[in-house]
């Protein structure tokens, strides 16, 4: 490992070694995976060590507290390194789930603009010179260049530049408001809108479908089996591509 990269190690138990025991047997696939302190990178993390099809491979600027029985590496670095983690790992693929929040970025717009898309695709720039083919891109319903909305211009904008990158395939999923337990990232507007969503919801028309609150762990299910299809091109998934994309990874019997 090159100087400058320090490796977290294992955490939680060690993933079981597999010899020549059992001639079916699959090792699990590498996912490299930045972004993952926040919810859907800590339920990666849990999902991925349950069982044994995809092994993670985290890639943070610090340490991070594990989910109990994680299974997986940790490599702490500089993000100017990240691309010689790429290379030393070599992950089959990667999830990015890096994302701020506009009052973690000081309700600036050009800091919550250098985390969200800046910091985005420099880490997918140095993923695919260091040879790793998919990604997976975490972003949000209704991401679009040509909003007005701050937020989803942001996303959108960073959703064409990733895509201009070239890989063999890319994966972009668009969630609605994630339903999950946040530690320590208290968003008062997110929770009157989880709390609020179960009636609202129901009435809304159908074309506001996409922007329904989803399960993180559904979310997660998704990524992870997107990281692992082999099929090229560039595909959008809403709420409901999914949930049929998490049906599939539960079926590999997660």
């Amino acid at each position: 490992m090159s100087e400058g990269l320090k490796e977290g190690g294992l955490r939680g138990r060690r993933a079981p070694e597999f010899g020549s025991k059992s001639k079916t047997f699959k090792p699990p696939q590498r996912i490299g995976l930045v972004g993952a302190t926040g919810l859907i990178g800590t339920t990666l993390i849990r999902i991925s060590s349950a069982g044994n099809v995809a092994r993670m491979v985290g890639i943070a600027r610090r340490e991070l507290k594990m989910p109990e029985g994680a299974r997986m590496e940790l490599f702490v670095a500089d993000p100017e390194k990240w691309g010689e983690v790429f290379t030393a790992v070599q992950p089959r693929s990667f999830i990015c789930a890096l994302g701020t929040t506009w009052s973690k970025a000081g309700k600036s717009e050009e800091a919550f603009r250098a985390v969200d898309q800046d910091l985005v695709v420099k880490t997918a720039k140095a993923a695919k010179e260091a040879g790793v083919s998919n990604m997976v891109l975490i972003s949000a319903a209704g991401a679009d260049p040509t909003s007005k909305n701050f937020y989803l211009q942001v996303k959108g904008e960073t959703e064409n530049l990733v895509t201009k990158i070239g890989f063999k395939r890319l994966d972009i999923l668009r969630p609605g408001l994630l339903r999950g337990r946040r530690v320590g990232d208290f968003r008062p507007v997110e929770r009157i809108a989880l709390a609020l969503s179960p009636v609202i919801e129901p009435v809304l028309p159908s074309k506001y479908a996409m922007y329904h609150s989803v399960e993180v762990e559904l979310v997660a299910e998704a990524a992870l089996g997107l990281a692992i299809r082999k099929a090229a091109g560039r595909f959008t998934h809403d709420n409901e591509a999914m949930r049929r994309a998490a049906r599939e990874w539960r079926s590999k019997g997660q």
